[in-house]
């Protein structure tokens, strides 16, 4: 028996609701968090991803009430982020209830920050998320061909993704978060050209993120590599369940928690 694939969905929130767009533009309500982290807890979802969409941007922290209300009521694991940018971020939603805490845009300020994140917490605790996209006609050549971004997709990092991924485990970090920016909200699959190069720099569990607009999109991603899987509007607005993507990765033979 092998390691289940785990099924996440990823809820964005702003001002405390969960919205969605595509690229990270033109974002519209999809619901109050709670109330979708109830029902996903409910379909059988295997864990839950909070990401504080306009965090970094608006230079605030992420909302912890929202946070407390969720545990409150999910018992499946928990990964908050969006605008940490220290060890106590990080222990205040630790103590609201998250399972796990994301790093992004301040961990590309200061690398540092995830080895002492991944030492005073533990590495399962630390989730480095990375927003990739392939370098622009114009922008910074990188070796892999896959560029970091920040702010939503809007600013190239000037880092190889590739690289930055490896960078993150050797700094301590338990988990890598994937998220295609060119696939973001597009709906016509997951980046896997990404993901196969990711898998083969780094050790430690891949989630696939970015691009999911069917069930028949999530064998693949696994098949690339990834150790989980993640997606946002198609599961808000009901076009495809949690139980419809179990069954396809069940199908394409790989395991899943029922």
């Amino acid at each position: 028996m092998g390691v289940a694939i785990r099924v996440i969905p990823c809820l964005d929130v702003d001002q405390g609701r969960v919205v969605k767009g595509v690229n990270f533009q033109g974002l519209v309500d999809a619901g109050d968090p709670v109330e979708l982290a109830s029902r996903y807890d409910a379909e059988g979802a295997d864990e839950l991803t909070f990401l504080d969409v306009s965090a970094s941007k608006d230079g605030r922290g992420t909302m912890l009430e929202v946070v407390r209300r969720t545990a409150d009521q999910v018992f499946i694991p928990l990964t908050v982020g969006g605008g940490v940018r220290s060890a106590e971020d990080v222990d205040q939603l630790l103590r609201a209830g998250a399972d796990k805490v994301s790093v992004n845009t301040s961990a590309i300020a200061r690398p540092e920050l995830l080895r002492e994140l991944s030492r005073r917490f533990g590495s399962q605790c630390i989730v480095l998320s990375v927003d990739a996209r392939r370098v622009p006609e114009g922008g910074l050549e990188q070796p892999s061909g896959f560029e970091v971004t920040t702010h939503g997709g809007s600013r190239s990092a000037g880092l190889d993704a590739i690289e930055w991924a490896k960078r993150g485990e050797e700094l301590g970090v338990g988990e890598i978060l994937l998220n295609s920016m060119d696939g973001d909200g597009t709906k016509a699959g997951f980046d896997l050209e990404l993901l196969r190069a990711v898998r083969a720099a780094v050790h430690i569990p891949v989630i696939a993120s970015g691009g999911a607009g069917a069930a028949m999109h999530f064998p693949p991603a696994v098949e690339a590599g990834a150790n989980a899987v993640l997606a946002a509007s198609i599961f808000h607005f009901g076009e495809v369940s949690i139980a419809e993507v179990k069954t396809a990765i069940a199908n394409a033979g790989y395991e899943v928690r029922q």
